[in-house]
């Protein structure tokens, strides 16, 4: 008596266990744990409500490390074992830059929550000669308006839109910096905790729209295809995207030809205008991701 038994409905999603994670600010603060977050928006609601910041406080976040490490930036996916570091508003500051050519050698992300900020810069670029713009600077405005709410498309075309031989300013804010941090324990202290996503436990999966997941970790394949077509956002539009690279990745890869792809591209990425060419190569990347290549 008492016991489960055979034929009972799953319990209700408030008996179910909820997933913890542990946090810490990335340029010092105690740990704190957060849970109950279905979206990237709702993530940084928590870590703001653990560490009592306005939630617009929070610039991005980094998976097992405090420092801004892009190739650790938080994505569409965060492994079960792996301790979020939370990197917040640090000094603001304005730069002028003469674009002296086309490129300027900028690669966009954005947070997920209405941030865009960057996540590249080409060594020998126009940028990478100005020594005040950083990666993880957050992009606020272009010569005064406000990018406040742009995905980071919109604000790579608008980079790539500004007249070649002209100056123009940007507004920026660098996440706050500690001094290195001396003592912190690699993977927030906790044995065992490495820099992969997931420890074979599974991941939790976080969707623009619709709710969060708990999914087995990508495949060999998928994580390939991911790689190959992130390659391919930052090629074509300046931008690195791994959540949208891996909705790519889902939508194509039971597709039998470009058109197909190009169909379901459309219907649920019509925003980004993906030119032809991008498809078709999309299409090749998936391809070569699922013979090994």
């Amino acid at each position: 008596a008492g016991g489960p038994q055979m034929g009972l409905p799953p319990p209700p999603p408030a008996l179910r266990p909820r997933l913890v994670f542990h946090t810490q600010l990335a340029h010092g603060s105690p740990t704190g744990r957060i849970e109950g977050f279905t979206n990237v928006k709702e993530l940084y609601g928590k870590i703001a409500e653990a560490f009592r910041l306005p939630a617009a406080e929070v610039m991005f976040c980094t998976l097992n490390t405090h420092k801004v490490d892009m190739d650790k930036l938080l994505g569409g996916q965060i492994g079960l074992e792996d301790f979020i570091f939370a990197h917040v508003k640090g000094q603001r500051k304005e730069v002028e830059v003469f674009k002296s050519e086309e490129a300027l050698g900028l690669t966009i992300t954005d947070n997920g929550a209405g941030y865009a900020f960057i996540k590249r810069i080409k060594e020998g670029s126009v940028i990478d000669h100005i020594q005040l713009i950083s990666v993880g600077d957050m992009i606020e405005a272009i010569n005064g308006q406000s990018l406040l709410g742009c995905r980071h498309y919109e604000v790579a075309r608008l980079l790539k839109e500004l007249p070649r031989g002209r100056t123009f300013t940007l507004k920026l804010t660098e996440p706050r910096k500690a001094f290195d941090m001396i003592g912190v324990r690699s993977g927030g202290g906790r044995p065992g905790s490495g820099p992969q996503l997931g420890t074979g436990r599974g991941t939790l999966r976080l969707r623009s729209r619709g709710p969060a997941t708990v999914e087995d970790v990508p495949s060999a394949f998928e994580e390939k295809a991911i790689e190959k077509v992130d390659d391919l956002l930052e090629s074509y539009m300046g931008i690195r995207d791994t959540e949208l690279a891996a909705t790519m990745v889902e939508l194509g890869k039971d597709k039998r030809n470009p058109d197909e792809l190009a169909e379901a591209l459309d219907e649920r990425l019509g925003d980004f205008a993906f030119p032809d060419e991008f498809v078709f190569d999309v299409w090749g990347a998936i391809g070569d991701a699922k013979v090994g290549r």
